[in-house]
C-alpha cells in the first residue's frame, strides 16, 4: 500500500494520568476510545489509551508506563488543531474546562484571533479553529 493521503494518522504521547487524559479527550472533546490496553508494573510495560472520532482518519494515542513514566513536555507550540469552520461552541469550551482542561491565550496572535486554546491535562495544546482548512 503506498503512502499518499487516504494513510491513517497516529499521534502518539505519553501521559501522566491516562484517566484525567480520557475524561478530557473523551468526556470534554467528545472523542470516542478506540482502543485500550493494560501493561503491567515491569519495564517496558505500559498502559495505553487510543481515541478518536469513528470516521477520522487519525487517532491520538497516549501512553503511560508505571515502571518508568515518561513525563509530558509539551511546548507553547505543540499544537493539536481542528478546524471548527464556525464559531466554537462555548459549551464545547466549558466542557472542556470541567473536563480538566484550561483554556490558555496562545504566544501566537494567529491562534488567539482565529480560535480557541485549551490545555488538556498533561499539557498539550488543543486548538479549536473558527476556520476551515483543506489541503486541496
Amino acid at each position: 500500500m503506498p503512502v499518499n493521503g487516504q494513510s491513517h494518522i497516529r499521534i502518539a504521547r505519553p501521559s501522566r494520568d491516562l484517566a484525567a487524559a480520557e475524561r478530557f479527550w473523551v468526556g470534554g472533546l467528545g472523542l470516542g476510545v478506540v482502543y485500550r490496553a493494560e501493561g503491567g508494573d515491569a519495564p517496558g510495560e505500559h498502559d495505553l489509551l487510543m481515541v478518536g472520532w469513528p470516521d477520522a482518519s487519525w487517532h491520538l494515542e497516549l501512553v503511560h508506563e508505571a515502571a518508568a513514566p515518561v513525563q509530558p513536555r509539551p511546548t507553547e507550540e505543540d499544537l493539536l488543531v481542528v478546524y471548527v469552520d464556525g464559531e466554537v461552541p462555548e459549551e464545547l469550551i466549558d466542557r472542556l474546562e470541567e473536563h480538566g482542561g484550561k483554556r490558555v491565550q496562545s504566544p501566537n496572535p494567529y491562534w488567539n484571533e482565529w480560535g480557541v486554546t485549551v490545555e488538556d491535562p498533561d499539557g498539550y495544546r488543543l486548538v479549536l479553529s473558527t476556520r476551515a482548512w483543506s489541503n486541496s
